[in-house]
């Protein structure tokens, strides 16, 4: 351990070199295949499975897990992937412990689940590193289809259109395509690039255009895709990010915990990573506990997290605040802030006030709590940029709690235009549920357009 990690401030190279990488290392290493035999052995191969009801993409879990136990992996993989391309990264990504697995009838009867995340890893891997691809584009319809947004619900949208036959832009803000599974997500859930791996293993099937460094509202607008493309398809995620709403939350060292996520992702070098020696994470779901982990991950000595409400309602799996306990982050509910503290611009610290709820309503107390840090992380949700959805046009898809309104099928108020993920009303900040939107939205664009003679 070198000084660094004891030094005051936001500094860089706080642990000895060699402790990033096993500090970072994956989180859940992949099954060997005598381990993944054992695993699936121990499925029951429920009739109407209650862990495929619980998949957002409805994936044959009990055929992909008797499919390893006869020796198929490859067979698995394909069942998985013809309901979900992006397997490989919601079997290292997805909450499995409150979806597939929660409902497991081992975990039901002993409380310990046939693993089937680490399963469904099993199989992708093991087809993705033979380079198999289970899927040919159809017969050219013509049909020209703007995808906006190069993350899980565009690329999902993306395969299964050019699946069908159709030829696909995807418009890019980034530099990189893969959204959250890019940017978003803890680097010692998705290690090896493996988000990039994917991305090459969708686009494989051609047809599918990625452009960079396109963004919506500035370089084009929906009614500009909609007069050039026979459909659209929203699925950029959510650009803005919701504010303190405390004073002197301007200071140096308060940062947005989603792009001090983003940074670590893209570092070459995670010494380089700076962080502080005290943090402070605001917020309760998944990206409050990556930050707060990763933060300890990089030797800040003290991290805590605080939220405004109790431990039961906090967004992030018990599970992943489990693990930030292992982790020595420190979890503190019924906090608010309040006002952030700092000196000569800096932060040093952050007053927080003590929360109640009543008849349903949170308030504070007025009672107050100061916490030294010399780093404040927000992470307290992500909003839509309703703006950038005229963007010079003069027709933008209707609205529903700050996110775009859409149909079973996601079709939004506008003809030709559809959207899914993040950006939609309802939509969850999980990748299995993008990619489920998705697929579901290029169907329904696909039956759009044969189902009307122009195809």
């Amino acid at each position: 351990m070198t000084t660094g990690q004891f030094k005051d401030g936001i500094a860089a190279g706080r642990l000895e070199p060699a402790r990033y990488a096993d500090n970072f290392s994956d989180l859940h290493p992949p099954l060997d295949g005598h381990e993944a035999l054992v695993e699936a052995d121990r499925c029951y191969f429920c009739y109407d499975a209650p862990c495929m009801q619980a998949c957002p993409t409805s994936i044959d879990i009990p055929m992909f897990i008797r499919e390893i136990a006869t020796g198929n992996p490859i067979g698995s993989a394909k069942t998985i992937f013809d309901q979900n391309i992006l397997g490989g990264m919601c079997a290292r990504v997805c909450p499995t412990e409150t979806l597939c697995e929660e409902v497991c009838v081992r975990e039901t009867a002993e409380g310990k689940p046939v693993q089937i995340g680490r399963l469904q890893r099993y199989a992708t891997d093991e087809a993705m590193r033979q380079g198999k691809q289970f899927y040919k584009r159809a017969a050219s319809t013509g049909r020209k289809i703007a995808v906006v947004g190069a993350g899980p619900a565009g690329l999902a949208c993306a395969h299964r259109l050019a699946v069908n036959g159709h030829d696909v832009v995807v418009l890019e803000a980034k530099p990189k395509a893969g959204g959250l599974n890019e940017y978003g997500i803890a680097a010692y859930k998705t290690v090896d690039g493996f988000a990039q791996a994917e991305v090459d293993y969708v686009t494989a099937i051609g047809g599918i255009e990625i452009r960079y460094g396109q963004a919506l509202g500035r370089d084009f607008s929906v009614a500009s895709l909609a007069g050039e493309y026979d459909a659209v398809f929203l699925g950029m995620g959510l650009a803005g990010v919701n504010a303190l709403r405390a004073d002197g939350e301007d200071a140096d060292g308060v940062e947005n915990a989603v792009a001090f996520i983003a940074a670590l992702r893209q570092a070459q070098d995670l010494g380089s990573v700076p962080v502080g020696r005290r943090v402070v994470v605001i917020g309760g779901g998944m990206t409050a506990i990556d930050a707060a982990i990763q933060s300890k991950l990089l030797g800040a000595e003290d991290v805590t997290i605080c939220y405004r409400r109790g431990k039961d309602r906090m967004n992030a799996s018990g599970y992943e605040q489990d693990l930030a306990a292992a982790n020595g982050v420190t979890i503190r509910h019924w906090l608010q802030p309040k006002k952030v503290i700092a000196d000569k611009g800096k932060v040093t610290g952050i007053e927080l006030e003590y929360t109640a709820e009543t008849g349903g309503k949170l308030s504070g107390t007025g009672e107050t709590l100061t916490l030294s840090a010399d780093q404040v992380f927000m992470a307290i949700g992500q909003t839509l940029d309703a703006g950038s959805l005229n963007g010079g046009g003069n027709a933008a898809p209707e609205l529903e709690g700050g996110r775009i309104k859409v149909d079973g099928e996601g079709r939004t108020s506008l003809a030709k235009v559809w959207a899914g993920g993040d950006c939609i009303a309802g939509g969850e900040d999980l990748t299995v549920s993008a990619v489920a939107h998705g697929r579901d939205a290029a169907e329904s664009i696909h039956r759009s357009l044969t189902s009307n003679g122009r195809a």
